[in-house]
């Protein structure tokens, strides 16, 4: 990392949208996005594992953590992504995925982002005809998920998840 990185205030977001592999690689190649995690947030179990999260006992989503430099990209255009790359109004599912660690989910860490997850929301659920699912949630622990989900898609040369 260079100096002038290391003293660019960078911020974080977190998205929950189904499987985190695609929902990672959405994100991960935007232009001020600085890094992508993967992991699980949203439940009440410590230290959750893969196989713990799959249960569905946990109360935890699969999520991605984003950190990005606010001069190169806003958590509006962040949003944007979200909302875009999955269905917000299937509630514990995307895709053949089904389950809790599923759903959809901001996680907001200020004010600010949750009033912009907010109006956010009210805009696109003015172009749905269904209702829209999706929680906007003070975010909480963030849990890394194992090594080899980190990247998936990308270790593998694909660009998003087909089934």
């Amino acid at each position: 990392m260079s100096d002038d990185e290391q003293n660019k205030e960078f911020k974080r977001a977190s998205f929950a949208a189904g499987c985190f592999w695609g929902v990672e690689e959405a994100f991960r190649c935007l232009n001020g996005v600085v890094s992508t995690m993967v992991g699980y947030m949203g439940g009440d179990f410590e230290k959750p594992t893969y196989e713990d999260v799959c249960t569905g006992k946990t109360g935890h989503a699969e999520t991605v953590e984003v950190v990005y430099d606010p001069s190169l990209i806003s958590y509006n255009e962040l949003l944007a992504v979200f909302w875009n790359n999955h269905d917000p109004t299937t509630p514990n599912r995307q895709g053949p995925d089904v389950g809790s660690q599923y759903r959809s989910l901001i996680f907001y860490y200020d004010d600010e982002q949750k009033e912009l997850a907010l109006k956010s929301k009210e805009k696109v659920q003015k172009r749905l005809n269904r209702e829209i699912v999706t929680e906007i949630v003070p975010a909480t622990t963030f849990y890394q998920a194992e090594d080899y989900h980190q990247q998936y898609l990308a270790k593998r040369g694909q660009k998003t998840c087909r089934f």
